[in-house]
């Protein structure tokens, strides 16, 4: 969880100090903001190919190795002299990204009780809600008070923190028997249910990723709050987030399917209600946070869901989730910025992104069928 903390800071911090970051080495906002840019880029390119060439590694040590790639990009983006050594600092630090959460989540799943996958995978994600809640907020303290390097440095030590737990803490577990390999691993992505799985945690999170990506117009431009409301809102967000995360977690261990189903139509719901009712500022401020609370309630099933229809080879299809995820997030910046361009106005990005929720609880619907027909052919008598 503290590793997580400090990578996802790292990520979401940007946003904070990108400003000072562009005054300091003298180029523009947009320069600056391909920052961001690479580091999704990193994730979803780097990840799945450098999980692909990890995957002999036992986890514990591999899983050192990682952070401490992570800590020394760190280091080189604080002491970067320039752009062109920042940007690779940041790109070289998100390699490690996907990598390293794939690792801790197959770890966290694989020492939790039978049954309590999801939660213990909710516990690890909680990192990610405190680095939204807590993480960018300090750290663009941080950078704004003692310069965007420190903002770094802070990362950095936190991420050395975390390795020093690691090493110390995480119990170091055999590898998966027969010895993994990259093959085995890419047939265990291709089969069709941990396809169905990764393609549902793209699509069923592409809605509310693009209404959150556009979140700050919204809110001012259709909702009508004031600019100096939309942190505090944020922050609404970010504790419906935590709070739904450890209840999506409890959910997904009691009922995989059925609650991943029923979540995402609540989260579609929501976005609906946006749409209709966004425009009334006491009632978007109460969907902010329900927004948030149940786009992060169907991540610690969706994770698990993975790992479970990848059982005897996880790591890798894991990875590709994760940049399935930062894929739906960029492309659903693309097609909100789309619908805006083309004039249909910013409120409609709230109905198409329940419609492509929608889209989400179909796919679910279907891989909750399979499950059925499965064990209903698996069962004594069945042909």
């Amino acid at each position: 969880m503290v590793c997580v903390f400090a990578s996802t800071t790292g990520e979401f911090v940007i946003a904070g100090i990108l400003p000072a970051i562009a005054d300091d080495l003298k180029v523009s906002i947009s320069a600056a903001g391909l920052l961001v840019t690479a580091y999704a880029i990193g994730m979803i390119v780097g990840g799945p190919l450098l999980t692909a060439f990890t995957v002999r590694f036992s986890r514990k040590p591999l899983m050192i190795w990682l952070i401490a790639v992570s800590v020394i990009g760190n280091l080189a983006s604080a002491a970067a002299p320039g752009y062109p050594l920042l940007f690779a600092a940041r790109i070289l630090t998100s390699l490690v990204t996907s990598t390293f959460f794939a690792n801790a989540i197959v770890i966290a799943a694989s020492t939790a009780p039978e049954g309590k996958q999801a939660s213990a995978v909710s516990r690890l994600a909680f990192g990610m809600n405190l680095s939204m809640i807590l993480g960018a907020p300090i750290g663009t303290f941080i950078g704004t008070h003692t310069g965007w390097r420190a903002t770094f440095l802070a990362i950095a030590l936190c991420g050395a923190v975390g390795l020093l737990l690691v090493a110390r803490l995480v119990p170091n577990l055999p590898h998966e028997s027969p010895r993994t390999s990259v093959r085995s691993e890419w047939r265990v992505v291709r089969s069709p249910d941990v396809l169905i799985a990764i393609v549902v945690t793209a699509i069923g999170n592409a809605g509310q990723l693009a209404a959150f990506t556009y979140l700050s117009p919204l809110l001012t431009d259709v909702s009508g709050f004031g600019e100096e409301s939309v942190a505090l809102l944020l922050l609404a967000y970010g504790v419906g987030a935590t709070l739904g995360n450890f209840i999506g977690g409890r959910l997904s261990d009691r009922a995989p399917m059925p609650s991943q189903v029923s979540l995402l139509a609540s989260l579609a719901a929501c976005l609906l209600l946006f749409g209709l009712f966004g425009s009334v500022a006491s009632v978007a401020a109460i969907l902010v946070f329900l927004m948030g609370a149940l786009a992060f309630s169907v991540i610690p099933g969706m994770q698990t869901r993975v790992f479970a229809t990848a059982r005897s080879a996880p790591t890798l299809a894991i990875a590709v989730n994760a940049s399935a995820y930062q894929l739906a997030a960029a492309l659903a910046a693309w097609w909100g910025g789309a619908i805006i361009h083309l004039g249909f106005g910013l409120k409609s990005i709230y109905f198409a992104g329940a419609c492509v929720t929608a889209a989400g609880i179909l796919l679910s619907g279907c891989a909750w069928l399979r499950d059925r027909q499965t064990r209903h052919i698996g069962e004594p008598g069945s042909i």
